[in-house]
């Protein structure tokens, strides 16, 4: 057994495609990429989720796994990107000042809509303060 580990970067492309990162930074297709990228995209949402709750490497985030990824240093990377104390950002983005503060404390964690909300807000602020205006 080799006791070398073998680490390779891999980056999904906004039209879905899957490519390999380089060492220098460029990207290539995977070699004898198996994927049939036309099934996947004809799956309905019952089939994703059951295909990954099948597969042993895709198992769900246990509560400490999501407390661990959305706690305190997540909310607070996206708050000082943004320059925004916890209040700013709890007004911009209609986040309730407490729930805020349980999440960054960590004695509660988001749920899977806040994740998502968290998510778009740490990508496209913007996008959420024009939807929220409207």
């Amino acid at each position: 057994m080799n006791d070398e580990t073998t680490l390779t970067r891999a980056r999904l492309l906004d039209d879905g495609t899957v490519v390999e990162v380089m060492s220098n930074g460029t990207t290539r297709p995977f070699e004898n990429s198996k994927t049939d990228w036309a099934r996947v995209h004809a799956m309905t949402e019952e089939e994703v989720e059951a295909n990954a709750l099948a597969d042993p490497d895709s198992a769900p985030e246990t509560e400490q796994e999501i407390a661990a990824a959305w706690g305190e240093q997540y909310l607070r990377e996206t708050r000082a990107k943004l320059h925004m104390t916890q209040a700013q950002f709890s007004a911009k983005f209609h986040i309730p000042l407490g729930t805020l503060r349980d999440w960054e404390r960590g004695a509660s964690v988001p749920d899977a809509s806040a994740r998502t909300l968290l998510r778009v807000i740490a990508k496209d602020p913007e996008a959420v303060i024009r939807a929220l205006a409207s």
